[in-house]
């Protein structure tokens, strides 16, 4: 058998994020800052600079409350600030906890979005 290189690079890494309401859940991501770079009736491709999941209107409560998503940033409590005022102005019924630090150096908070999904968002504490 020849030794060949096998070209393994990964270009990128996409979630498929259950939506109990689509439409809903699709607003709700575009007011934290999110931008819908594509949607149709059952995915809607969500863009935050270059960082994307899919948003698909699909839903068992199983499964969307136990789906978790880690979103990694430069500061979790202007992430923290950001969804709270965007859930007081339009009233988007999430769940969140308010940032802390953590034994593991990450400073975070939990979003429970629209659908129960629930977002670990934070940043890595200097060492």
């Amino acid at each position: 058998m020849a030794n060949k290189q096998l070209d393994l690079a990964i270009i990128e890494l996409k979630s498929f994020v259950p939506a109990k309401d689509f439409d809903l859940s699709m607003r709700f991501y575009n007011d934290i800052g999110f931008t819908t770079s594509w949607h149709d009736n059952q995915l809607a491709l969500m863009d935050y600079n270059g960082f994307k999941f899919l948003l698909q209107n699909f839903y068992l409560k199983d499964h969307a409350e136990n789906y978790v998503m880690h979103l990694l940033v430069t500061n979790a409590d202007h992430w923290w600030e950001k969804i709270n005022e965007a859930n007081s102005d339009k009233g988007y019924n999430i769940q969140l906890t308010a940032p802390e630090d953590r034994t593991w150096g990450i400073r975070d908070f939990i979003l429970l979005d629209p659908s129960g999904v629930m977002w670990r968002i934070g940043n890595e504490l200097p060492i």
